[in-house]
């Protein structure tokens, strides 16, 4: 079998088992999301990139219950989600701290009744929450996140990695360097070994 045919046989193997084991471990095939914006700082900075849990596999700590608990997670209370706005998958992810959850009809941060229930989400560099201070591009307020809008929560910070990996870039220059050592490995020639008496 030609060479560069199998390195890339080895590399779609290698990719679907990732995919797998990532899976199995955090009950999401999005290993991570890369924070965009400054919203998040000093405890996560743009171009970090995070690794994620699905929602369906932990509970979700708010900023209230965290800090009755004593539980902090990127540094302050409660646990950081990323979700699209208003369930609108072609929006760009979102990644901001829960604060609070409100039910259909409760007062939300401005004043205004929840049309849902869901998570109030800020981001930790932001002075006010999400719902009611930001709009989404159609012009709507960003309303209360829905567990079924999560992608994930996030559990690990890798700082600055998310440069190297960020868009479709960034995976094609990853695949590629793997792609270059198999071929590497599969090319090398095995070394002789010593014959000894």
């Amino acid at each position: 079998m030609n060479i560069w045919l199998k390195a890339l046989l080895i590399l779609v193997a290698v990719i679907v088992a990732i995919k797998i084991s990532a899976f199995a471990a955090t009950g999401t095939t999005n290993l991570g999301f890369v924070q965009e914006s400054s919203s998040m700082e000093p405890n996560i900075h743009v171009g970090d990139l995070i690794l994620v849990q699905s929602h369906q596999r932990t509970d979700i700590i708010t900023y209230a219950k965290g800090k009755m608990n004593g539980y902090k997670s990127f540094g302050d209370y409660g646990d950081v989600i990323i979700f699209h706005p208003n369930g609108i998958s072609s929006a760009t992810p979102i990644m901001h701290r829960a604060i609070s959850w409100v039910e259909k009809g409760e007062e939300m941060p401005d004043g205004k009744p929840a049309p849902h229930e869901g998570y109030i989400t800020k981001g930790d560099n932001n002075a006010v929450p999400d719902q009611g201070a930001f709009k989404i591009a159609s012009g709507k307020n960003v309303e209360p996140v829905k567990p079924e809008w999560i992608k994930g929560v996030a559990r690990v910070r890798v700082p600055y990695l998310g440069f190297l990996l960020k868009g479709v870039g960034g995976t094609v220059v990853v695949l590629a360097v793997v792609y270059a050592i198999i071929v590497g490995c599969l090319t090398r020639k095995p070394s002789e070994k010593k014959k000894t008496k």
